[in-house]
């Protein structure tokens, strides 16, 4: 194993471990419920849209250590952004999954889901978090509920 995989592998475990922005949300917030019926992650996505900015973001949910850290991750890279450059960012993450060399300048630790694009069955795994995201900053209020994938 490289180094480099080496450090991969610990920020996923340590977002796993330790999940930033896990939670519920009082109020104000859209609720985005998906699941992936092909592995049985579920995450519930909570976000506070505020002017067209991501105020706050939290989840619940399920699941395996690629689709859990992912949601920390994503809830992370988005926090305080416009809802254009969040789903700027989910367009990014979806490329990096499609095995596409992308940066993220400004939150690094989405770069360790890099290697996810190598085992197909696990995209659906990794995407889940970011799904449940581009659902809800373009329904921007109310409560969808779904299958996704």
């Amino acid at each position: 194993m490289s180094q480099l995989d080496d450090l991969y592998r610990r920020v996923i475990m340590d977002h796993y471990k330790t999940p930033r922005n896990r939670g519920e949300l009082e109020d104000g917030s859209v609720t985005v419920n998906l699941n992936n019926p092909t592995c049985g992650d579920r995450i519930s996505l909570q976000l506070q849209l505020e002017d067209g900015v991501v105020r706050n973001v939290k989840f619940t949910g399920e699941g395996c250590s690629i689709s859990m850290s992912s949601a920390s991750m994503m809830t992370e890279a988005v926090m305080g952004k416009t809802s254009e450059e969040a789903l700027a960012l989910a367009d990014k993450f979806s490329a990096l999954m499609k095995g596409e060399d992308v940066q993220f300048e400004d939150y690094e630790d989405v770069e360790a889901l890099s290697g996810v694009n190598k085992f197909p069955a696990r995209i659906k795994c990794a995407t889940l978090a970011w799904n449940a995201l581009r659902k809800g900053v373009e329904h921007g209020s109310g409560k969808h509920e779904g299958i996704e994938q």
